[in-house]
């Protein structure tokens, strides 16, 4: 597997990332309101508060959707690999990669769980970030 490119990272979703390194799958929630949102943003979508604090996801959902990418390759990615589009228990949705599964058995509504993979990014950075797998 080749190097990956590093996420871009900005002043909303810079505590996301930083969860990531820590193991820690974080979500925005509004201080005001409890809105839960993702992806990150500076501003709730229900009450407009710019108060908000980052919780902790327990890491389970399931798949909502899913598509496996032929084309183009790129060499930092598996062939075939999953784009998943998981609800997470919590509510909101997130898109990430679905490992440990033949692509064959995916359905929407499989259970899954998180975890976090350290691979080599451009210029020599790590980059730590959340994959999905089949829950237990």
């Amino acid at each position: 597997m080749g190097t990956r490119l590093a996420p871009t990272i900005s002043p909303d979703t810079e505590f996301f990332w930083n969860g990531l390194r820590e193991h820690k799958l974080l979500i925005q929630r509004c201080s005001e309101c409890g809105t839960l949102r993702n992806p990150p943003q500076p501003m709730c979508p229900k009450c407009r508060s710019l108060q908000w604090e980052a919780i902790e996801s327990t890491g389970r959902g399931t798949v909502y959707s899913y598509v496996m990418p032929h084309q183009p390759k790129f060499p930092f990615f598996d062939y075939p690999y999953i784009v998943a589009l998981i609800e997470l228990a919590e509510g909101v949705r997130l898109v990430s990669n679905l490992t440990d599964i033949d692509p064959g058995d995916v359905r929407a509504g499989t259970p899954v769980e998180v975890y976090f993979q350290r691979f080599n990014g451009a210029g020599g950075k790590d980059i730590v970030l959340h994959q999905f797998r089949p829950a237990g």
